[in-house]
């Protein structure tokens, strides 16, 4: 219990503490008018009140990110818990509170045009590619499972799930900000964050009446414990299962759309560092929920493959992240639980998928120049989106899904350089963004090394290769702050 509450109180320090450095560093100016005012339009840049805009970036950034991705990495044992943590104070909120800002000192601008600006014309392109498959990655998948989900609790076909989902995704594509978007969220996230604050609750209360222990983060627990770990190296894997919670390139696809909702620069703290801090929280609480409920590590391994695990009389075998979530609020929250689960599990994946295809659209209009207040616009440059990603969801897309996890950290990591580069612009030190940069860009290339979906490399080729390019990339950092 001492680690998960410490944990938890750290990165509610951190939002204090960490965040206030790192806003009076950007040097955050409430005088200054924002893009929401500057360029109002009704339909994307569209002032709304802050506690709006932080619960719709809590649940742009989060949706299931933060329960599966946590649930999942936890499968490497407790050493989750330090990512998590040192993750998402020094990294991921970081990295959004710079995304968010750098968006609202450049009129609300997508990532693809502050990297250009600031890395050169020919990152653009990359950035381009890297988030348009990113967001159609994101937004076809949050259309095949939530449509999966409801087949299987209805008995409706998957075909018509997926019409009217996609009716859905398409209304909140080209509706303004505030109609559904806005209207709706606060209370899907009510729906996430009472999933997370009933199971701590009842993680903390087990942990005392002795129903189930809390793993403590000691020297001895501090190994690779997945059930396959010759291919599932815990370095770089769990950086890169482990990513909303943490640090996850998506957020810098999500920030721009609030910057452009945002009142004033003082409450970018708030909704950029917090959300993340928040999602932090809800990580933190389902990796360890996740451990506890089958008796540690091993027991959540086991429960993983063929070999199984007992949990209250009953064989577990095979569970993928969506039945250990489904089993957990069961069991520890009852009948309510289970209406949240099922509520969690459909709902929160589509507050994702709609403002990945949002977002999608704002960059492809940001890309080819097209005003986006007339409503024809929006569909011109919605209908092919929307054609490609039906089409997806008619062929195998495992393929290009199994790639999303690195290319959500490769996107990270580019805007972390971004960050930096944007720091050396203003004259000022930019270490707090070049140092996680280059750590990730370790962990990156190693992935791309070693990894089933890479080259199959020995696992000390992959170490060398992402300390050379990560620091590489530190030292040129360096060189172009001196000058």
């Amino acid at each position: 219990m001492i680690t998960f509450l410490v944990s938890v109180l750290l990165l509610v320090a951190a939002y204090f503490v960490y965040g206030k450095i790192v806003e009076r560093f950007l040097g955050v100016d409430p005088g200054r008018k924002t893009p929401a005012f500057e360029k109002a339009d009704g339909v994307d840049y569209h002032p709304m009140p802050t506690w709006k805009v932080f619960i719709i970036q809590f649940l742009n950034i989060a949706g299931l990110g933060p329960i599966f991705g946590a649930v999942t990495g936890a499968a490497y044992g407790p050493a989750a818990y330090i990512w998590i943590v040192v993750g998402c104070i020094f990294m991921g909120a970081v990295h959004d509170f710079f995304a968010g800002m750098m968006s609202i000192r450049n009129g609300g601008a997508n990532m693809p045009d502050i990297t250009a600006k600031y890395l050169g014309k020919g990152m653009k392109v990359f950035v381009n590619i890297v988030v348009a498959f990113l967001l159609l990655a994101v937004g076809v998948s949050f259309v095949i499972g939530p449509a999966g989900l409801m087949q299987n609790l209805t008995g409706m076909a998957k075909e018509y799930w997926l019409y009217i989902i996609f009716g859905y995704y398409i209304l909140a594509t080209l509706l303004p900000v505030d109609k559904i978007i806005g209207s709706i969220y606060p209370y899907m996230g009510a729906v996430l964050l009472f999933m997370a604050l009933g199971v701590g609750i009842m993680l903390v209360a087990g942990d005392i009446t002795g129903a189930h222990e809390m793993v403590e983060l000691t020297p001895s627990v501090l190994k690779n414990w997945h059930f396959s770990p010759q291919t599932n190296l815990l370095i770089p894997m769990m950086f890169i299962v482990i990513s909303c919670g943490a640090i996850s390139g998506f957020h810098a696809t999500q920030s721009p759309m609030m910057a452009r909702c945002l009142k004033n620069e003082k409450y970018a703290r708030p909704v950029f560092y917090g959300a993340m801090i928040a999602e932090g929280i809800v990580a933190m609480v389902w990796a360890t929920a996740a451990i506890a409920y089958f008796g540690g590590p091993e027991g959540l391994n086991a429960a993983m493959t063929e070999t199984g695990t007992m949990v209250n009389g009953v064989l577990v075998k095979n569970a993928q992240a969506a039945d250990i979530v489904d089993m957990i609020c069961k069991s520890w929250l009852g009948k309510a639980g289970a209406v949240i689960a099922i509520l969690g599990v459909v709902i929160c994946p589509i507050t994702s998928g709609d403002t990945a295809f949002r977002s999608l659209r704002l960059s492809l209009a940001d890309l080819f120049k097209c005003d986006q207040k007339p409503i024809m616009k929006r569909l011109i440059v919605s209908i092919p989106i929307f054609v490609v990603a039906f089409f997806f969801c008619k062929v195998d897309f495992s393929t290009a899904w199994s790639y999303l996890g690195i290319a959500n950290q490769v996107l990270a990591s580019t805007v972390l350089w971004t960050g930096a580069a944007y720091l050396i612009s203003k004259g000022k030190a930019h270490w707090m963004c070049s140092i996680p940069a280059a750590f990730l860009t370790y962990i990156c290339v190693n992935f791309l090394i070693v990894a089933p979906l890479g080259l199959q490399l020995p696992p000390v080729a992959g170490n060398i290769a992402g300390a050379v390019v990560g620091l590489t990339l530190f030292i040129f950092c360096i060189i172009k702050g001196r000058k």
